[in-house]
């Protein structure tokens, strides 16, 4: 690692996106090793979502030289992954990780390393921490604040205390502060929905008056931080909370909550419309949860009502053709539309396409190689459901955009069967074709390669009453 840090100082193989031949101001440089890479590059993107291609040496390091950039959160990728790294001015800084460990072998070195490492910590610490949220949100209001209270008090003075050992930007104090403030926020936000659950949830009113007291803390408007995951579950868990008051005006004392509500949704891009100022957050919570509503709408005069509201909002062209687009691949996965014809690629690397494929009743479904956990249970999964429903054919199919290999020895290390295993020629073709927004949606097909249903979850417990249903379909 000590010659690797030379390296980096003594490398004139360096380049930048935005100037490749010229150093002016300001500037950074990021670099590092990658363990059992699944291409051959890391992307790196910045605020404005652009990306600058870094490729691997022999030895699987690059290298970067950041030139004229704006201190702040950036995101790195590699092989469908994500992180932030936080990069300021003479920042030198080299990761190290593992790709079947992603986020728990990753560590940085160099000059800036110190305070992207207590950053990663604080990550994990907080995954952790939402793993046990189900368990926690199970307890009485008091209590839940009680345990709450006590790990925010615990970390900020675990922050304090790191700040003390040596002299930090603003901004790193800042995102650090919010990486404890907001996965708290965020937690009290979501209690509600755990706690009394979707037949309850009327009685969300009834929480202690104090309990939402932290919210006079809270700034809709960080763009430093538009593109951070602790700040962002906050925000869209935030309006989905408080868009139950509007919801909850006309409902009947036992209705059941439905988050698909038109009314409820069209509340929040509301909310989020008036309460927030800044155009650059705003637009990405309006492109979210209007994309969310029209995948699963199966109302098109809501769908119309809910994209017309995001398109008088919305100051963003970009997410409005976004959303167009979207809104058109969906008119054509409507049911009883003929499936869009894709381009895969087998096992053995023979091309295909998708409707050659289909002979029989037919489950498509999706995964990724960034999402171990969910590949591995839904092919669990489908080895059930191919025992007890054989007259279905189940299609898996890999949506990554990285080495045509990885896919195939993914597979191997799982030791899952191989046959009607595919991956997406193009996947950002097909994955706009087919309106892919979650790996955890799936397709159900007829014989005749109509659709039945373009957006049903494998795990939903609607899923085997659609099996049966199509089992027994007359053709």
């Amino acid at each position: 690692m000590k010659y690797y840090i030379i390296i980096l100082f003594v490398s004139i193989s360096l380049f930048s996106c935005k100037n490749k031949s010229i150093d002016k101001g300001e500037y950074a440089y990021f670099g590092g090793e990658i363990i059992n890479p699944t291409n051959d590059y890391v992307l790196l993107f910045n605020s404005e979502d652009e990306s600058d291609t870094l490729y691997l040496d022999h030895d699987n390091r690059f290298l970067h030289k950041i030139t004229n950039f704006k201190p702040g959160l950036y995101t790195f990728s590699h092989g469908g992954e994500f992180q932030w790294v936080l990069i300021e001015p003479k920042d030198s800084l080299l990761l190290r990780l593992n790709t079947i460990d992603f986020d728990e072998s990753l560590v940085f070195t160099g000059n800036g390393a110190r305070k992207n490492n207590y950053l990663i910590k604080t990550f994990l610490e907080n995954e952790d921490d939402n793993q046990k949220f189900m368990h926690l949100c199970q307890m009485e209001p008091e209590k839940f604040e009680r345990v709450l209270d006590s790990i925010r008090k615990l970390k900020l003075n675990e922050l304090s205390e790191f700040l003390e050992e040596k002299e930090y930007s603003d901004l790193f104090k800042t995102i650090a502060k919010t990486s404890i403030n907001y996965n708290y926020y965020a937690n009290k936000e979501m209690y509600p929905f755990g706690y009394y659950g979707y037949s309850n949830l009327i009685h969300h009113k009834d929480l202690p008056t104090d309990f939402y007291n932290f919210r006079k803390e809270v700034d809709y408007n960080l763009e430093d931080l538009s593109d951070y995951y602790t700040y962002n579950k906050f925000l869209f868990s935030h309006f989905n909370n408080i868009a139950l008051q509007e919801y909850y005006k006309t409902a009947t004392h036992n209705v059941v909550f439905d988050n698909k509500s038109v009314v409820y949704n069209l509340e929040k891009l509301e909310l989020m419309d008036s309460l927030i100022t800044s155009s650059l957050i705003k637009n990405n919570l309006l492109k979210y949860t209007t994309r969310d509503f029209i995948t699963v709408s199966q109302d098109s005069l809501e769908t119309q009502e809910m994209l017309s509201s995001f398109i008088k909002k919305s100051t963003s062209e970009k997410d409005k053709a976004y959303i167009n687009e979207l809104a058109f691949s969906l008119k054509n996965l409507k049911r009883g539309k003929q499936l869009p014809n894709v381009a895969l690629i087998d096992y053995n690397d023979i091309e295909v396409s998708i409707d050659t494929l289909i002979k029989r009743p037919t489950v498509i479904y999706f995964w990724s190689t960034s999402l171990p956990l969910l590949l591995r249970n839904s092919h669990y999964k489908v080895s059930q459901l191919k025992a007890k429903y054989p007259n279905i054919d189940f299609i898996g199919i890999n949506i990554n955009d990285d080495d045509k290999s990885h896919w195939k020895s993914t597979l191997t290390l799982y030791k899952f069967p191989i046959t009607n295993e595919y991956q997406f020629k193009d996947p950002n073709e097909a994955l706009n074709a087919l309106a892919i927004s979650s790996v955890n949606k799936s397709i159900l097909i007829d014989k005749d390669s109509k659709i039945i249903n373009s957006n049903v979850l494998l795990f939903s417990s609607e899923f085997e009453e659609q099996l049966e249903h199509l089992t027994h379909k007359k053709h």
